[in-house]
């Protein structure tokens, strides 16, 4: 089975996305670290005991080692969070990788080896760093085993109520994941563009994140 992971706000520079983020959810993410294979770093809000909120952006202080995940390198991805940092796709928790994505062929591959400190982990990113159905089908990780990653984060009082993907091929999409992924709070919605919707749950009341 799959299971809602995190999901992740992505800008051209790490400080709008925390600026982003506070203004929409009243609450600053804490800072995470850097991912040094693909020259990018990140700022965590935790969910739950096992999920996450991500703010990610190049790093300006590394080289990228191949094409960064998320199509982050992507010039369309560029311009358009040149406009305003936004959620820009979602991750899903297994136990067994190889076999989810053997189970899923709309899902990216192959899965790589990436780091953050002393975490290690296995994620789905293709060769050229792109993302299936432009990040609404979700990135398939593999954590080590052991308590997961959002356990040891603050918790700030953030929960996630709702998350809904909008896209043109929305019911394919919910169809690829049925049977794999049950989780009520993931909705999907077919659209003209692909967009993301977040309702958190913070100390303050419930907020809308996009």
């Amino acid at each position: 089975m799959l299971h809602l992971d995190h999901i992740t706000v992505a800008a051209n520079d790490l400080a709008e996305g925390v600026a982003y983020v506070e203004t929409a959810l009243g609450i600053a993410p804490p800072a995470g670290g850097a991912h040094p294979l693909m020259a990018t770093h990140n700022h965590l809000l935790r969910l739950s005991e096992t999920s996450f909120l991500e703010v990610i952006a190049p790093d300006p202080a590394a080289a990228p080692k191949r094409p960064r995940w998320f199509a982050m390198d992507d010039p369309r991805t560029q311009a358009v969070l040149a406009t305003s940092p936004r959620l820009l796709t979602w991750v899903v928790n297994t136990m067994d990788i190889a076999a989810a994505l053997a189970r899923m062929p709309q899902a990216a591959r192959p899965a790589i080896p990436v780091t953050r400190g002393q975490l290690e982990w296995l994620i789905s990113v293709p060769p050229d760093g792109s993302m299936p159905f432009g990040g609404a089908f979700p990135t398939v990780i593999q954590w080590p085993q052991g308590p997961h990653p959002a356990s040891r984060m603050a918790d700030l009082g953030c929960s996630l109520l709702a998350f809904q993907i909008r896209h043109p091929e929305a019911d394919a999409i919910r169809a690829a994941l049925a049977g794999v992924l049950e989780d009520p709070r993931v909705r999907f919605a077919k659209a003209e563009t692909a967009s993301f919707r977040a309702v958190i749950r913070t100390p303050q009341g419930d907020r809308e994140l996009a």
